[in-house]
């Protein structure tokens, strides 16, 4: 009998020390006085001390409560019809196929999303030319929220600036002006627009390049490049210092897949106040003109007209007939070097300088006719409006 009892003893006491091991090995958290969930008994942190109504160091907070009220969201419908095409582009160019929504022929009316800034207390929205052209319909919504009607005062599709008004009961603070003078390259700049329609958003770069021209995008071009995040949506935003105060209007990037890449482009807020006055006060902008179908000088165009080496000019391959170039004597063939004393390089440069003499004033234009130089008078006239592509 005692025998008996030892053995069960032995088996159960062997038994709760096999369960023993068993727990101590695969949980021990079971065995232990701390709770299940805890590792260590406490933990002691330890945290800033700063005064949470105050800025951080470096921040740009300050500059973008002020301007941020001004920049609206722009929404514009139109009916079915076809694709949107800017006068030139090129639809295979990233320029174009990634920021100016190429879309397809569609039997449905579409909408599409862009930016603007409110400029005065009357209600004047500045914006891109390429978010309002053709709308048939321009929803504005404000940074608190609210929504409203817009209509098109004008637009100046050469340099993509349009101006558009809405309801000036109870408005934000309009946007400040700031001195495209003050801006310099490696400047901290902030864009706020809406991308790709998620709401108002900022991003932080530098101003890379000022006076960038020769981009293919306008017909008149003066872009400050920046690096700052600009996307499809933050076309007619607002690129602004750390002042808070505008110093452009948002544009154009370039890219490979739709989304930055850290080249963008933003009209100066200057010209860009240039043309909306012009816009507001005349119905439009006057540019001067003088009928010529200029060609750039190559140095293979220059050898086969026998052109002295280091000819700087362009080539005048076209008249046209009756226009102020032929009434001043201008023939196709000449070489044209110089508007007003000021040299000519290319196309573009003659563009601007053409354009900034204006309508019924006097230019002198220098050319290079046979081997001898000739002095022109030319009366510009008034630059036609470009056509439009439906």
């Amino acid at each position: 009998m005692f025998n008996r009892l030892w053995l069960m003893f032995a088996q159960a006491v062997t038994i709760l020390l096999a369960a023993w091991f068993i727990v101590a090995t695969l949980k021990p958290t079971w065995l232990s006085n701390t709770p299940m969930n805890s590792i260590v008994d406490s933990i002691t942190i330890k945290e800033g001390d700063y005064d949470s109504s105050s800025n951080n160091p470096g921040s740009y907070h300050d500059a973008v409560k002020k301007s941020m009220p001004a920049v609206v969201n722009i929404f514009t419908t139109k009916s079915a019809s076809k694709p949107k095409t800017r006068k030139g582009a090129d639809t295979s160019d990233p320029f174009f196929k990634f920021f100016f929504g190429e879309q397809p022929p569609n039997e449905e009316p579409s909408s599409s999303l862009g930016s603007g800034v409110l400029v005065s207390p009357e209600g004047i929205v500045l914006t891109n030319h390429h978010v309002i052209s053709d709308a048939d319909d321009i929803d504005i919504a404000l940074s608190d929220g609210r929504k409203m009607k817009a209509k098109i005062i004008g637009s100046d599709p050469e340099t993509d600036i349009a101006v558009i008004k809405i309801d000036p009961k109870q408005l934000p603070p309009p946007i400040t002006f700031g001195k495209i003078e003050s801006v310099k390259v490696g400047d901290v700049v902030l864009a706020i627009g809406n991308p790709f329609g998620v709401g108002q958003t900022v991003t932080s770069g530098i101003v890379s390049a000022l006076g960038r021209d020769h981009v293919g995008i306008n017909t008149f071009e003066n872009f400050i490049q920046t690096d700052a995040a600009i996307n499809p949506g933050n076309s007619g935003g607002a690129l602004i210092d750390t002042r808070g105060n505008l110093i452009g209007i948002n544009t154009a990037i370039y890219s490979n897949n739709g989304g930055s890449m850290g080249i963008g482009f933003a009209i100066p807020v200057n010209l860009a106040k240039q043309i909306m006055e012009a816009i507001i006060n005349n119905g439009g902008v006057s540019r001067g003109w003088i009928g010529v179908e200029p060609q750039n000088l190559s140095k293979e165009l220059s050898e086969s007209l026998g052109l002295p080496a280091n000819t700087s000019g362009i080539l005048i391959s076209g008249v046209l007939e009756g226009g102020p170039a032929a009434r001043g004597g201008v023939k196709p063939g000449d070489v044209l070097i110089a508007v007003n004393g000021n040299s000519t390089k290319d196309v573009r440069q003659l563009l601007n300088q053409i354009a900034q003499i204006g309508p019924g004033n006097e230019a002198t234009l220098k050319v290079l006719r046979k081997d001898k130089e000739l002095v022109l008078k030319v009366q510009t006239g008034k630059r036609p409006k470009p056509k439009t592509t439906n």
